[in-house]
C-alpha cells in the first residue's frame, strides 16, 4: 500500500465517522497500536491490518441512528461493500470484514486471523485501558457514555460502586477475565503496561497518549514507504 491508497482509504474512513475528535482519535490509536503488536507477528497481511483498523468503526453513526444495530457487522458489511468497489478481490475484502466483525468480541465471531486479533487487541487495549482514563481526563468525563467516572472533586473513580463503571473496574472484569485470552503476546505486553500506567500515574496518561500516536504514526510511514 503506497500513501495514495492509503489517504483514499484514510477519505472514506472520515467521510462515515461522526463530527467527533474522540471517534478518530481512537480510530488513528488502534491504528497505531495495531502497527506495533504487529511487528512481533509473522505473516501479517499489512493491507489488511491498515485497513481493518482504519474502517473498523465506519458503522457507528448507523448504530448510533438506530440503535438497535450492531456497528461491528454494518462496519464490516460497508467496508466489504467498499473495498470490492475499489476492486479488491472478494477473499481479500471478505479478511478485512471478518477482522471488522470480530473486534467486538461475540461467541459466534470470535478474532481468528491473525490480523483479527491484532485489531481487537488494539482496540480493547485502547478502549479498557490507559486511554480511557485520559479520554476521562480530557473530556472532564463529559461525554454521552464515558467509560471511567470523576467524582466531584474530579478523581476517577476507584471501583468500588459496581454501578459506576470506572477503570479498575474495567480492569478487574474485562481485561482480565475476558479480552487477556485472546491477546497476542505483545498485545499482553502493552496490556499490562497499560495497566501498571493506569494504577501508577493515570495523572499522566495524556503525556503516553501522545507518545503512542507519535510512536505509532512514524511507523506508519515506514510501512508505507515500503515497495
Amino acid at each position: 500500500m503506497d500513501n495514495i491508497m492509503y489517504s483514499k482509504y484514510e477519505e472514506y474512513m472520515l467521510s462515515k465517522m461522526n463530527d467527533s475528535a474522540h471517534d478518530c482519535q481512537h480510530i488513528y490509536r488502534v491504528l497505531y497500536l495495531a502497527l506495533d503488536i504487529s511487528k512481533s507477528e509473522n505473516n501479517v497481511d499489512m493491507e489488511v491490518l491498515i485497513v481493518a483498523c482504519l474502517l473498523h468503526d465506519i458503522g457507528r453513526k448507523k448504530q448510533f441512528e438506530n440503535p438497535s444495530l450492531c456497528h461491528a457487522s454494518e462496519g464490516g458489511t460497508m467496508a466489504y461493500k467498499y473495498l470490492i468497489e475499489q476492486g479488491w478481490s472478494q477473499d481479500k475484502a471478505e479478511h478485512v470484514k471478518q477482522c471488522i466483525v470480530s473486534h467486538r468480541y461475540r461467541s459466534e465471531n470470535k478474532p481468528d486471523s491473525i490480523e483479527a486479533k491484532i485489531l481487537f487487541d488494539a482496540d480493547k487495549i485502547d478502549v479498557t485501558g490507559a486511554m480511557g482514563i485520559a479520554r476521562t481526563i480530557l473530556y472532564k468525563g463529559q461525554v454521552n457514555e464515558p467509560l471511567y467516572l470523576l467524582d466531584d472533586n474530579g478523581c476517577i473513580l476507584d471501583g468500588t460502586y459496581s454501578s459506576n463503571p470506572s477503570f479498575l473496574h474495567e480492569y478487574n472484569f474485562k481485561l482480565k477475565k475476558l479480552y487477556d485470552k485472546f491477546f497476542t503476546k505483545r498485545g499482553s505486553e502493552i496490556a499490562n503496561q497499560r495497566r501498571a500506567a493506569a494504577i501508577d500515574f493515570y495523572d499522566n496518561i495524556l503525556n503516553e497518549v501522545k507518545s503512542t500516536h507519535e510512536q505509532g504514526k512514524k511507523y506508519l510511514v515506514d510501512v508505507l514507504a515500503e515497495p
